[in-house]
């Protein structure tokens, strides 16, 4: 069964708590399986890198909370929603403050965190953050070291390349026994080898339908050759529906060309392999009642479909 997932208000118009806790009652009333945060750590006036796609990075980019403090907001504001990060730029962070802060949001939530990491675009961040851009996905694969050592159990210690923890009581533990779920975005060859070999699943993006499934079966191929079972991972896609469909005279539903494609396209994503999918409103609504009133219609023809 397709599983349903928004973004979470966090950017933009709609970074106020009003909105947040809003929001979330209406889309767990509504139905919806899950909420999802990004992570934005600035929007770079003179970009050194292409926006992903093409085009300018969105104004909306500008105002952007941060993702594991909305998490924790939202841990609270709800009692059933899954709460995601698609993605959380895991080289940003010290690994050991990161096992800290996402274990603190999977045992305030109860266990309901699915940790979606990427390594994001911007050599502007890296730079401003004093994190080499060089050697990223090298880092990736030693923070997901640490967490391993780190959530197994305590006391932990860990040595590495970049990193080393002593022998010491971190009892700080997730809720989701033995971590929440851990799923990556990206696909490259280095990346898809990297889900298949080790992560929980693919935090996708929405690529054409074909390529979309092309994706999905190297994942499952790599699990397989690497004696892991493929069916255990999950796909999780994610859209931004950027440009708002205005209606037509003789049509008085708003946006209802942007609804119909992006929905259409999910259940294709789904019959291609996706096991969930998750729309960001967040560039097509304008204002805090919009954006629930999409969310409504999103998940009707969603359900219908």
């Amino acid at each position: 069964m397709l599983k349903i997932g928004l973004g979470a208000p966090q950017y933009g118009l709609f970074t106020d708590p009003a909105t947040l806790s809003g929001f979330a009652a209406a889309v767990e009333e509504i139905g919806f399986d899950s909420l999802w945060v990004g992570d934005r750590a600035l929007v770079p006036t003179r970009p050194k890198d292409p926006y992903p796609g093409g085009g300018p990075v969105p104004e909306e980019y500008r105002t952007f909370l941060d993702p594991v403090v909305t998490l924790s907001f939202l841990a609270h504001a709800t009692r059933r929603l899954r709460l995601g990060t698609s993605t959380l730029n895991a080289p940003f962070y010290s690994p050991l403050l990161l096992a800290r802060a996402l274990a603190s949001v999977d045992i305030l939530s109860g266990g309901r965190l699915d940790v979606g990491f990427g390594l994001g675009w911007s050599s502007d961040e890296y730079e401003a953050i004093g994190v080499p851009w060089r050697g990223r996905g090298a880092r990736l694969e030693e923070i997901l070291d640490v967490l391993e050592h780190v959530w197994s159990g305590s006391p932990a210690e860990y040595k590495g390349e970049l990193w080393t923890i002593p022998s010491a009581h971190l009892e700080t533990l997730p809720a989701h026994r033995p971590r929440p779920p851990v799923l990556l975005g990206g696909f490259t060859p280095a990346t898809l080898e990297r889900i298949g070999r080790r992560a929980d699943g693919w935090a996708g993006v929405a690529l054409p339908v074909p390529q979309l499934a092309y994706v999905i079966s190297q994942i499952r191929g790599i699990a397989e050759a690497a004696g892991r079972d493929p069916d255990a991972l999950r796909t999780v896609v994610r859209v931004n529906p950027a440009v708002t469909a205005e209606a037509a005279p003789d049509d008085a539903v708003p946006h209802r060309g942007t609804i119909v494609q992006v929905s259409d396209y999910l259940l294709a994503a789904h019959a291609a392999g996706a096991d969930e999918v998750l729309v960001d409103l967040q560039q097509t609504a304008r204002s805090a009642d919009e954006l629930t009133d999409l969310a409504h219609r999103f998940h009707e023809q969603l359900s219908r479909g």
